[in-house]
């Protein structure tokens, strides 16, 4: 396909994804003499609308991983998401857990709404819960096998046609998809879904907090006070300029422990093309 535009589209509430992405399709679109576009869909007006996709695009299109799949939070509105025919490269990032479903369940909700996902790749990320875990991932070493990867998509993207199948990732059949569950080590169940941060009293309210969650859950009047949802994402802790954002939940905090010390090992990217 002669490829006329190359696009960065991600969801990214820390920026790991974002980054890995961008830099991905920063190369493409080089390598390629194309325009870049980007979409960042990470914040809740952001998924009012949608990108005008064309049949001569290269799409890069990144989520995180949240508990072995594509954010739940986030399936309502990728499947109004459509691809008239443009080529995809489904990204994933990862906490150095694992990927498990996630990247075939982004690969198949973009064959299902018309792209076409020829490549595809799986990154790791720091994990939204740590400072230790994956640390500064994605780093150097990342970026540089991301860029060879965008040297891949970009040499592969003439042979794309509208008969490409997808391409092929690890992972389950779409109803054996289950979400990871977190367990202690009696393998009881740790449930933390409805846990939310607090807010200490260093904070200066300065509403920061408010304005980058991307579930829109935090009130900008009072920043201690959730109107919605928390999806653990680490948006508010992590980019508070006070620190002031902070769990104290025993299961969340036993979840964490627990994630940082059994996963240190330093987790492999994975490449598909």
């Amino acid at each position: 396909m002669q490829v006329n535009r190359v696009w960065a589209v991600y969801w990214s509430a820390t920026g790991r994804t974002k980054r890995v992405v961008t830099w991905i399709a920063e190369r493409v679109a080089q390598a390629l003499e194309a325009p870049l576009l980007k979409y960042d869909f990470t914040l809740p007006a952001a998924r009012q609308g949608t990108p005008d996709f064309a049949a001569q695009d290269l799409v890069i299109f990144g989520t995180p991983t949240y508990a072995g799949r594509v954010p739940n939070v986030l399936l309502k509105y990728l499947a109004t998401v459509e691809g008239h025919g443009a080529a995809a490269v489904p990204v994933v990032t990862f906490g150095n857990r694992a990927f498990d479903d996630s990247l075939i369940e982004l690969r198949d909700i973009l064959a299902d709404n018309g792209f076409i996902p020829f490549a595809a790749a799986a990154f790791v990320g720091e994990h939204s819960f740590s400072t230790t875990l994956a640390a500064g991932r994605p780093d150097e070493d990342d970026l540089t096998l991301a860029a060879q990867f965008a040297a891949q998509v970009a040499a592969r993207a003439a042979e794309v046609h509208a008969d490409t199948p997808p391409i092929a990732v690890p992972g389950r059949a779409r109803e054996e998809r289950i979400y990871y569950q977190p367990r202690d080590r009696a393998g009881n169940p740790v449930d933390i879904r409805k846990v939310k941060p607090k807010t200490n009293d260093v904070c200066d309210d300065c509403g920061l907090c408010a304005k980058i969650c991307p579930m829109g859950s935090i009130n900008p009047q009072s920043v201690r006070e959730f109107i919605g949802i928390c999806i653990k994402c680490g948006a508010c802790v992590k980019k508070c300029p006070k620190s002031a954002k902070y769990y104290d939940d025993y299961d969340y905090l036993y979840h964490k422990t627990e994630l940082e010390e059994g996963y240190r090992r330093r987790a492999a990217v994975s490449l598909f093309l």
